[in-house]
């Protein structure tokens, strides 16, 4: 029972981008590593509170979590989901070091893959195992990826109109296709563009009354191109 888990786990963190390119020996050193450890939460637990200083970071192996951030009101701010197994958090704060400016809730039971910078700081000393140094490697190729992301949004909540915003969003997630299956939720979407929820709906909703868009779900398919393109 403990190999075939075993045997799981590292088959999904093979999956993972932290883990690309690593063999089964270096995916299994890393595992046995003293700073790699397995954590599971409790519905509605906190996995770190903003203002906290970073101690690992984080791959969901099961279960869903919240990344969330409170105003000073005390109104709830929904920023991100994580749902699918191997999808990481926190890397950015632990690497430099910075508390976080969130937190993160786990919204079903959940468990995590928690490592810790000791592993693979970039100031370490010493000599470094080639797990350690794949994920040196890794997370720059992430990192990498968050910063044209980022560059991404920019250029999408530079439009003007929500129109022009989900447009834009939709395009670059098209990749020159017709229709896409979202990955992310309504929630998280509007959270992107820095809407509210239903000031997106009602205007993913005109759109479908338009002949523009057809949305069902988490599927968007592009009826008119032309006019949709006339957004851009």
């Amino acid at each position: 029972m403990a190999a075939t888990a075993n045997e799981s786990l590292r088959s999904l963190l093979k999956q993972c981008s932290l883990a690309q390119g690593m063999s089964d020996g270096e995916v299994q050193e890393l595992l046995a590593s003293a700073q790699v450890r397995q954590c599971e939460y409790s519905k509605g637990e906190i996995i770190f509170h903003e203002g906290d200083m970073p101690k690992s970071l984080y791959i969901l192996l099961a279960g869903e979590v919240h990344i969330l951030k409170d105003t000073f009101s005390g109104r709830r701010i929904f920023l991100s989901e994580i749902n699918e197994p191997g999808d990481m958090f926190g890397e950015v704060y632990e690497v430099l070091k910075q508390p976080y400016d969130m937190y993160v809730e786990a919204v079903t039971p959940v468990k995590l893959l928690e490592i810790s910078s000791g592993l693979f700081s970039f100031d370490a000393g010493g000599e470094m195992s080639r797990s350690a140094l794949k994920i040196q490697r890794n997370l720059m190729r992430i990192f990498a990826r968050k910063a044209y992301f980022m560059h991404n949004k920019i250029k999408v909540l530079a439009s003007g109109s929500l129109r022009e915003k989900i447009i834009r969003f939709l395009f670059i997630e098209l990749q020159g296709r017709r229709e896409l299956e979202l990955a992310g939720s309504r929630e998280f979407m509007a959270s992107y563009l820095a809407v509210t929820r239903p000031s997106l709906s009602r205007e993913l909703s005109a759109l479908q009354r338009e002949g523009i868009l057809a949305v069902e779900g988490k599927k968007v398919r592009v009826l008119d191109m032309e006019r949709f393109e006339e957004y851009l």
